[in-house]
């Protein structure tokens, strides 16, 4: 218990550390600085939602809440912005990401009754709690970026290096949904019960995740020209996304997950030699 109050510790000191930064001569509204107020807010709704989810026990809205909370925040972010068509993009590029990937994650829980990851932790209240705050934090400092350059004082003119951040999206963007697709059209076909090497799943253990960190790195580049001064720190949300899909959850789960079901399966180890946990230059084995 005393571990993880350390670690809600630590999550708050980093996000009221971000909201500062991020709030560094930004829009505000009724004198307070509206990144602040987004930073609050991505806490607030999973707190709110965490409320009727632990009493029945369910993690079904887990997934719809965070995206419902970057699809409401940057609309906030915007309107309370001065605009242009770089910011105009920017928000594109969340909301349209939000809206894809929500709308799968929901669909999917919902089909598969249930999301392997949360059967210990919905049991758990403290636990369970944590999970909804990490996600407020992830939110928040994926989105910093953006959210910093809609609220910036700088021109909202589209530029050779926001381009290219969109570019980078793009490519996230269309490898996840592409590595989706694929998982899902292979469960359909053979069951729960195999492990996927069709596809992107050939050259990438988890391409999906692959594309989320591209994605999110893109974000942060076509964000870059909006920033200045101690909003620069948003910029730390790609190598968030990395370290916390390749060390805290995401591929450490799942990896544990395929070795306790497949890890007596020959094709399953020798799919362990050859086949990269992300990228091409990821570790095999």
């Amino acid at each position: 218990m005393m571990r993880l109050a350390a670690a809600l510790l630590v999550v708050l000191v980093l996000a009221g550390g971000l909201a500062v930064a991020g709030s560094w001569q930004g829009a505000s509204t009724l004198g307070l600085p509206v990144f602040a107020l987004c930073a609050a807010g991505a806490f607030l709704i999973q707190w709110l939602v965490f409320v009727p989810s632990f009493l029945a026990r369910t993690e079904h809205f887990y997934d719809l809440t965070g995206s419902c909370t970057y699809l409401l925040l940057t609309v906030v972010a915007y309107l309370a912005g001065p605009g242009g068509p770089a910011r105009l993009l920017l928000a594109a590029m969340v909301l349209l990401w939000a809206l894809r990937l929500g709308t799968f994650l929901f669909r999917r829980v919902r089909q598969d009754g249930g999301d392997g990851r949360f059967d210990r932790i919905k049991q758990n209240g403290p636990r369970f709690f944590f999970t909804w705050t990490l996600q407020g934090l992830w939110v928040l400092v994926t989105a910093g970026a953006a959210w910093a350059a809609l609220g910036s004082a700088a021109p909202g003119t589209l530029d050779p290096v926001t381009l290219c951040g969109a570019g980078l999206w793009l490519a996230g963007f269309t490898l996840e949904v592409v590595a989706d697709a694929q998982k899902r059209a292979f469960r359909r076909r053979a069951g729960a019960g195999i492990f996927v090497e069709e596809g992107l799943w050939r050259y990438s253990r988890h391409p999906n995740y692959a594309g989320e960190i591209l994605l999110w790195l893109g974000v942060a580049v076509a964000a870059l020209p909006l920033l200045s001064g101690w909003q620069l720190v948003t910029l730390v949300s790609p190598l968030f996304v990395y370290l916390l899909l390749t060390r805290v959850s995401g591929v450490p789960l799942l990896e544990k997950r395929g070795r306790e079901r497949w890890g007596d399966d020959p094709a399953y180890r020798r799919y362990l030699e050859r086949t990269p946990v992300l990228f091409p230059w990821s570790r095999r084995g």
